[in-house]
């Protein structure tokens, strides 16, 4: 018996001689006793009521078919959990037992935990992913995108698995107007890798990466351009079909892009890192594959009014144009009326300049019969002088055209008469 525990005393001893405890030094008591015969301890069982508070701390029960315990896990140890814990896991833990004073019960307060028979699964999907990394299958330059307008897409899972029916749910709520071709597989167990290989490679036959292939020889088939390869969350070993290598190469050799999406944002597999693209879970793969039916139907609503918008501005612009163009031409009757006014404008100004013309030349006239008038010789003869011709009708003007006897005409301001000269004398 512990040296922490009082020897007591046969049946015979009293109550009255039996040491009184008070709870806290019970409890004390019986935490060194558990200490000093079971710790440190390793435990396996179930997870159950597992919760994180905002401390980090972590408390939860191991449980098994007939009992469980309480357990605490502090910040410092859970720091080093490299697996996100969830109720149903099981678990190997080591830690040490105690009693929690302030409710007097049992607890295992836990300093490791990793999940039951992890430690064989993980070494083997380490020395695969290393293997297979090292061969470029992981490299992100060879991953596709996704592509924008998908025609069909091709769905592999378990027809009894909830993925599916979150999936089917998920792509008929976002994506109604694509089809969805199942190719069913067993997506835990033995054998079911080279299901999902299978299945895969049945997808593979519908997959034409080129937009402008031909069809598809019966036409109620579609073309697959993604494929989604799923499953719901487990532990690592209800995973491990994941983690085969020849799952890892078919998912590599597809012509069209793949989505993966297994098990929890926390679970990884092979699967995932060879994939075009990694899903948290298989909703998230379903809603990463195809823009939405409302995404479209809202593109489509934006081109409609981009377009209404431009034929609108096209339509203000040509409209501009045509009131200028009004504007220069004018109405018809504006434009005979335009012209004339123009032909009143132009026939007062040649009527004007008519006028003009006239009233100057008449001018010009009366001068130049008033120059002639003052040349007329009958005003000459008026004044008493003489028109002199000879018998020829030769203007006589000079004493040297004359000679005595000679007939000579003069011509008065009255009329005429027949001279003859009687004599003629220079001046």
């Amino acid at each position: 018996m512990s040296r922490d525990f009082p020897a007591l005393e046969p049946e015979t001893a009293s109550a009255a001689t039996a040491r009184i405890w008070t709870v806290s030094a019970l409890c004390r008591a019986i935490s060194d006793t558990l200490d000093a015969r079971f710790n440190p301890v390793r435990v396996t069982g179930e997870l159950s009521g597992f919760v994180q508070a905002a401390s980090g701390h972590c408390y939860f029960s191991l449980k098994d078919d007939s009992g469980q315990m309480r357990c605490a896990m502090f910040k410092r140890a859970a720091g080093g959990l490299d697996f996100q814990p969830r109720d149903g896991q099981r678990v190997e833990v080591s830690g040490r037992l105690g009693v929690y004073e302030a409710r007097g019960e049992l607890q295992l307060v836990v300093e490791r935990m990793v999940l039951a028979g992890e430690g064989t699964l993980f070494e083997q999907f380490l020395r695969l992913k290393a293997k297979l990394d090292a061969e470029g299958l992981f490299d992100p330059a060879r991953k596709r995108p996704i592509p924008t307008h998908v025609r069909g897409i091709g769905l592999v899972t378990s027809l009894g698995a909830a993925a599916l029916h979150d999936v089917v749910s998920a792509l008929a709520r976002r994506v109604p107007h694509i089809p969805v071709v199942l190719s069913p597989a067993a997506v835990q167990g033995a054998g079911a890798a080279g299901e999902l290989c299978t299945a895969l490679n049945a997808l593979y036959t519908l997959a034409q990466p080129n937009a402008n292939a031909k069809p598809t020889a019966d036409k109620n088939v579609p073309v697959i351009d993604v494929i989604l390869l799923v499953r719901g969350g487990g532990a690592m070993e209800d995973l491990w079909s994941f983690n085969d290598e020849q799952l890892a190469r078919m998912v590599l050799a597809s012509p069209v892009p793949v989505i993966v999406g297994v098990g929890h944002e926390t679970d990884f597999t092979i699967a995932d890192f060879v994939a075009d693209l990694r899903a948290p879970t298989p909703t998230a793969a379903a809603e990463f594959c195809a823009n939405t039916q409302q995404d479209w139907l809202d593109a489509v609503d934006q081109m409609q009014d981009r377009m209404r918008s431009s034929v609108t501005r096209m339509l203000d612009r040509h409209s501009q144009r045509l009131d200028m163009a009004a504007v220069r031409i004018g109405k018809p009757s504006g434009v005979v009326s335009g012209l004339r006014h123009r032909l009143d404008s132009a026939h007062q100004r040649l009527g004007s300049a008519f006028s003009r013309d006239l009233e100057q030349r008449r001018h010009r006239v009366q001068t130049a019969e008033l120059r002639l008038g003052l040349l007329d010789p009958t005003l000459v003869l008026s004044r008493g002088y003489a028109w002199l011709t000879d018998a020829r009708g030769v203007a006589l003007t000079r004493v040297s055209q004359l000679h005595s006897g000679q007939p000579v005409g003069a011509q008065l301001a009255d009329g005429s008469a027949e001279l003859t000269v009687q004599s003629v004398r220079d001046i």
